[in-house]
Protein backbone atom coordinates (compact mmCIF):
# COMPACT_ATOMS: atom_id res chain seq x y z
CA UNK A 1 0.00 0.00 0.00
CA UNK A 2 1.66 3.12 -0.91
CA UNK A 3 0.24 6.54 0.72
CA UNK A 4 -0.55 9.92 -1.01
CA UNK A 5 2.04 12.22 -0.59
CA UNK A 6 1.67 15.28 -2.22
CA UNK A 7 0.96 18.25 -0.73
CA UNK A 8 -2.94 18.97 -0.40
CA UNK A 9 -4.72 21.83 -1.75
CA UNK A 10 -5.88 24.57 0.32
CA UNK A 11 -10.20 24.35 1.08
CA UNK A 12 -11.83 27.67 0.77
CA UNK A 13 -13.25 28.51 4.06
CA UNK A 14 -16.61 30.12 4.57
CA UNK A 15 -19.41 30.64 7.51
CA UNK A 16 -21.04 27.38 8.62
CA UNK A 17 -24.06 26.38 7.04
CA UNK A 18 -24.87 23.58 8.29
CA UNK A 19 -24.18 22.01 12.35
CA UNK A 20 -24.68 18.42 12.74
CA UNK A 21 -24.29 17.81 16.92
CA UNK A 22 -24.37 14.19 17.83
CA UNK A 23 -27.29 13.29 15.86
CA UNK A 24 -29.24 9.62 16.31
CA UNK A 25 -31.37 7.68 14.29
CA UNK A 26 -33.01 4.34 14.74
CA UNK A 27 -34.88 2.23 13.06
CA UNK A 28 -36.74 -0.84 13.86
CA UNK A 29 -34.41 -0.80 16.77
CA UNK A 30 -31.50 -0.38 15.03
CA UNK A 31 -28.99 2.40 15.32
CA UNK A 32 -28.51 3.96 11.42
CA UNK A 33 -26.75 7.09 12.74
CA UNK A 34 -25.11 7.18 16.02
CA UNK A 35 -24.21 10.45 17.78
CA UNK A 36 -22.73 11.93 14.71
CA UNK A 37 -21.27 15.19 14.47
CA UNK A 38 -19.79 17.54 11.35
CA UNK A 39 -20.20 21.16 9.97
CA UNK A 40 -20.69 21.97 6.30
CA UNK A 41 -19.01 25.33 5.39
CA UNK A 42 -19.90 27.70 2.76
CA UNK A 43 -18.13 27.28 -0.42
CA UNK A 44 -16.64 24.38 0.08
CA UNK A 45 -17.83 20.65 -1.59
CA UNK A 46 -18.05 17.65 1.69
CA UNK A 47 -17.97 14.27 0.27
CA UNK A 48 -19.58 11.65 2.87
CA UNK A 49 -18.24 7.95 1.90
CA UNK A 50 -18.31 4.65 3.85
CA UNK A 51 -19.90 1.36 2.98
CA UNK A 52 -23.27 0.47 1.69
CA UNK A 53 -26.19 0.69 4.22
CA UNK A 54 -23.85 2.68 6.84
CA UNK A 55 -25.91 5.55 7.29
CA UNK A 56 -24.55 7.96 4.56
CA UNK A 57 -28.09 8.86 2.17
CA UNK A 58 -29.74 9.10 6.41
CA UNK A 59 -27.83 11.64 6.92
CA UNK A 60 -28.13 13.72 3.99
CA UNK A 61 -32.20 13.62 3.98
CA UNK A 62 -31.30 14.99 7.66
CA UNK A 63 -29.87 18.30 6.44
CA UNK A 64 -32.76 19.91 4.92
CA UNK A 65 -35.33 18.06 7.33
CA UNK A 66 -36.38 15.70 5.56
CA UNK A 67 -36.04 12.99 8.26
CA UNK A 68 -36.26 14.53 12.18
CA UNK A 69 -33.44 12.93 14.36
CA UNK A 70 -34.24 10.53 17.47
CA UNK A 71 -31.08 12.46 18.92
CA UNK A 72 -28.98 15.48 18.97
CA UNK A 73 -29.79 18.51 15.94
CA UNK A 74 -29.22 19.71 12.84
CA UNK A 75 -28.93 23.60 12.53
CA UNK A 76 -29.08 25.36 9.42
CA UNK A 77 -27.57 29.30 9.46
CA UNK A 78 -27.77 28.35 13.16
CA UNK A 79 -31.73 27.17 13.05
CA UNK A 80 -32.23 23.77 14.66
CA UNK A 81 -34.45 22.28 11.98
CA UNK A 82 -36.77 20.26 14.39
CA UNK A 83 -37.90 23.42 16.11
CA UNK A 84 -39.27 25.32 12.59
CA UNK A 85 -42.90 25.25 12.11
CA UNK A 86 -43.70 24.28 8.97
CA UNK A 87 -44.23 27.72 6.63
CA UNK A 88 -40.39 28.46 8.10
CA UNK A 89 -39.20 24.48 7.25
CA UNK A 90 -40.55 25.48 3.58
CA UNK A 91 -38.97 29.12 3.72
CA UNK A 92 -35.60 27.51 4.73
CA UNK A 93 -35.55 24.75 2.18
CA UNK A 94 -35.87 27.08 -0.64
CA UNK A 95 -32.21 27.50 -0.77
CA UNK A 96 -31.63 24.23 -0.83
CA UNK A 97 -31.37 21.81 -3.38
CA UNK A 98 -31.70 18.05 -3.66
CA UNK A 99 -30.29 15.40 -6.44
CA UNK A 100 -32.13 12.38 -5.38
CA UNK A 101 -30.90 8.98 -6.08
CA UNK A 102 -34.11 7.44 -7.07
CA UNK A 103 -34.22 10.79 -9.48
CA UNK A 104 -38.09 11.87 -7.92
CA UNK A 105 -38.81 13.37 -10.72
CA UNK A 106 -42.50 13.79 -11.81
CA UNK A 107 -43.50 11.14 -14.58
CA UNK A 108 -46.65 13.30 -14.91
CA UNK A 109 -44.51 16.40 -16.75
CA UNK A 110 -42.59 16.60 -19.10
CA UNK A 111 -38.88 17.28 -18.71
CA UNK A 112 -39.17 21.34 -18.80
CA UNK A 113 -42.07 21.04 -16.13
CA UNK A 114 -40.01 19.15 -13.88
CA UNK A 115 -37.29 22.18 -14.14
CA UNK A 116 -39.98 24.74 -13.68
CA UNK A 117 -41.76 23.52 -10.96
CA UNK A 118 -39.36 24.62 -8.18
CA UNK A 119 -39.11 28.30 -9.87
CA UNK A 120 -43.39 28.16 -9.73
CA UNK A 121 -43.03 27.28 -6.40
CA UNK A 122 -40.85 30.85 -5.80
CA UNK A 123 -43.77 32.31 -7.13
CA UNK A 124 -41.38 35.05 -8.26
CA UNK A 125 -40.62 34.31 -12.07
CA UNK A 126 -42.44 35.64 -15.01
CA UNK A 127 -43.20 32.48 -17.62
CA UNK A 128 -40.97 34.20 -19.68
CA UNK A 129 -38.01 34.21 -17.56
CA UNK A 130 -38.76 30.51 -16.29
CA UNK A 131 -38.85 29.48 -19.98
CA UNK A 132 -35.28 31.14 -20.48
CA UNK A 133 -33.96 29.45 -17.10
CA UNK A 134 -35.24 26.02 -18.58
CA UNK A 135 -33.58 25.83 -21.25
CA UNK A 136 -30.48 27.31 -19.68
CA UNK A 137 -30.33 24.58 -17.36
CA UNK A 138 -30.80 21.84 -19.82
CA UNK A 139 -28.16 23.45 -22.50
CA UNK A 140 -25.85 23.25 -19.17
CA UNK A 141 -26.38 19.42 -18.96
CA UNK A 142 -26.63 18.60 -22.65
CA UNK A 143 -30.00 17.75 -22.90
CA UNK A 144 -31.59 20.85 -24.50
CA UNK A 145 -33.33 18.39 -27.31
CA UNK A 146 -35.21 16.54 -24.18
CA UNK A 147 -37.43 20.10 -23.28
CA UNK A 148 -40.69 18.31 -24.39
CA UNK A 149 -40.01 14.80 -23.45
CA UNK A 150 -41.16 12.78 -20.56
CA UNK A 151 -38.77 11.00 -18.04
CA UNK A 152 -39.90 7.52 -19.21
CA UNK A 153 -38.51 8.65 -22.58
CA UNK A 154 -34.76 9.00 -21.18
CA UNK A 155 -32.05 6.76 -20.03
CA UNK A 156 -30.69 6.63 -16.61
CA UNK A 157 -27.98 8.99 -16.88
CA UNK A 158 -30.19 11.37 -18.91
CA UNK A 159 -32.28 11.36 -15.99
CA UNK A 160 -29.56 11.98 -13.48
CA UNK A 161 -28.72 15.32 -15.38
CA UNK A 162 -32.57 16.25 -15.71
CA UNK A 163 -32.40 15.43 -12.22
CA UNK A 164 -29.42 17.95 -11.74
CA UNK A 165 -30.36 20.35 -13.18
CA UNK A 166 -33.86 20.74 -11.81
CA UNK A 167 -31.26 20.81 -8.34
CA UNK A 168 -29.55 23.76 -8.96
CA UNK A 169 -31.94 25.61 -11.39
CA UNK A 170 -33.07 28.19 -8.66
CA UNK A 171 -29.13 29.13 -8.03
CA UNK A 172 -29.15 26.99 -4.18
CA UNK A 173 -26.67 28.31 -1.29
CA UNK A 174 -26.50 24.49 -0.44
CA UNK A 175 -26.63 21.63 -2.96
CA UNK A 176 -27.15 17.51 -1.81
CA UNK A 177 -26.58 15.14 -4.00
CA UNK A 178 -27.24 11.59 -3.01
CA UNK A 179 -25.27 9.07 -5.17
CA UNK A 180 -24.89 11.01 -8.31
CA UNK A 181 -23.40 8.49 -10.34
CA UNK A 182 -25.22 4.73 -8.82
CA UNK A 183 -26.44 2.82 -11.60
CA UNK A 184 -24.26 4.75 -14.47
CA UNK A 185 -21.38 3.80 -16.86
CA UNK A 186 -18.37 5.17 -16.03
CA UNK A 187 -18.35 7.65 -18.88
CA UNK A 188 -21.75 9.25 -17.97
CA UNK A 189 -20.09 9.36 -14.00
CA UNK A 190 -17.39 11.55 -15.22
CA UNK A 191 -19.62 14.00 -16.63
CA UNK A 192 -22.12 13.80 -13.47
CA UNK A 193 -19.79 15.24 -11.18
CA UNK A 194 -17.90 17.21 -13.98
CA UNK A 195 -21.51 18.92 -13.87
CA UNK A 196 -21.43 19.01 -9.89
CA UNK A 197 -17.68 20.81 -10.19
CA UNK A 198 -18.95 22.99 -12.47
CA UNK A 199 -22.03 23.66 -10.65
CA UNK A 200 -20.88 24.42 -7.83
CA UNK A 201 -17.67 26.77 -9.29
CA UNK A 202 -20.70 28.69 -10.88
CA UNK A 203 -22.69 29.56 -7.70
CA UNK A 204 -19.17 30.81 -6.29
CA UNK A 205 -19.73 34.50 -7.05
CA UNK A 206 -23.20 34.46 -4.99
CA UNK A 207 -23.53 36.87 -2.03
CA UNK A 208 -23.23 34.06 -0.10
CA UNK A 209 -21.06 30.91 -1.39
CA UNK A 210 -22.56 27.74 -2.28
CA UNK A 211 -22.03 25.01 -0.12
CA UNK A 212 -22.12 20.93 -1.51
CA UNK A 213 -22.29 17.48 -0.15
CA UNK A 214 -21.99 14.92 -1.78
CA UNK A 215 -23.15 11.44 -0.68
CA UNK A 216 -21.23 8.38 -3.49
CA UNK A 217 -18.94 4.98 -3.31
CA UNK A 218 -17.16 6.65 -6.24
CA UNK A 219 -14.13 7.96 -4.50
CA UNK A 220 -11.88 7.80 -8.03
CA UNK A 221 -14.64 10.91 -9.11
CA UNK A 222 -15.34 12.24 -6.09
CA UNK A 223 -11.16 12.82 -5.46
CA UNK A 224 -10.94 15.84 -8.25
CA UNK A 225 -14.16 17.58 -6.51
CA UNK A 226 -14.64 17.32 -2.41
CA UNK A 227 -12.39 19.88 -0.26
CA UNK A 228 -13.15 17.73 2.59
CA UNK A 229 -14.30 13.82 3.36
CA UNK A 230 -16.78 12.43 5.94
CA UNK A 231 -16.20 8.72 6.49
CA UNK A 232 -19.11 6.68 8.17
CA UNK A 233 -19.17 3.29 9.76
CA UNK A 234 -21.77 1.90 11.37
CA UNK A 235 -23.53 5.08 11.51
CA UNK A 236 -20.48 6.81 12.82
CA UNK A 237 -18.05 8.99 11.75
CA UNK A 238 -14.57 7.22 11.83
CA UNK A 239 -12.69 9.84 9.83
CA UNK A 240 -13.47 13.64 9.25
CA UNK A 241 -10.45 15.73 7.75
CA UNK A 242 -9.38 17.44 4.80
CA UNK A 243 -7.26 15.28 2.00
CA UNK A 244 -3.88 16.84 4.05
CA UNK A 245 -5.24 14.75 7.13
CA UNK A 246 -6.55 12.09 5.07
CA UNK A 247 -3.02 11.51 3.50
CA UNK A 248 -1.78 11.95 7.04
CA UNK A 249 -3.89 9.21 8.38
CA UNK A 250 -2.94 6.89 5.02
CA UNK A 251 0.63 7.44 5.57
CA UNK A 252 1.10 6.80 9.31
CA UNK A 253 -2.54 5.49 10.90
CA UNK A 254 -4.80 3.86 7.62
CA UNK A 255 -7.67 1.65 9.54
CA UNK A 256 -8.98 -1.15 6.62
CA UNK A 257 -11.89 1.15 6.16
CA UNK A 258 -9.73 3.98 4.95
CA UNK A 259 -7.59 1.99 3.27
CA UNK A 260 -9.35 0.00 1.19
CA UNK A 261 -11.71 3.43 -0.08
CA UNK A 262 -8.64 5.77 -0.04
CA UNK A 263 -4.92 3.99 -0.63
CA UNK A 264 -4.85 2.84 -4.36
CA UNK A 265 -4.79 6.40 -6.04
CA UNK A 266 -3.48 9.61 -5.15
CA UNK A 267 -5.22 12.53 -3.60
CA UNK A 268 -5.73 15.43 -5.67
CA UNK A 269 -3.42 18.67 -5.32
CA UNK A 270 -4.78 21.40 -7.65
CA UNK A 271 -6.61 24.61 -5.96
CA UNK A 272 -9.80 24.72 -6.82
CA UNK A 273 -9.49 27.09 -9.53
CA UNK A 274 -7.44 24.83 -11.73
CA UNK A 275 -9.65 22.39 -11.99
Amino acid sequence: MSAPTSQPRVAPVGPVRIRVESLTKRHEGRTVLDAVSLEVRAGEVLGIVGPGGHGKSVLLKHLPGLLIPDGGRVLLDDKDLATLSAFELARAREGIGYLFQNYALFDFMTVADNLAFPLRQERRHTPADIEKKVRAALDAVGLARAYTQFPRELSGGMKKRVGLARATITRPSLALYDDPSAGLDPVTSSRIFALIADMHASMADQAQAAASVVVSHDIDRMRAVVDRWIVLEHGRVVFSGDHAALAHALAHAPTPLLASFFADAPLPVAPRDAR
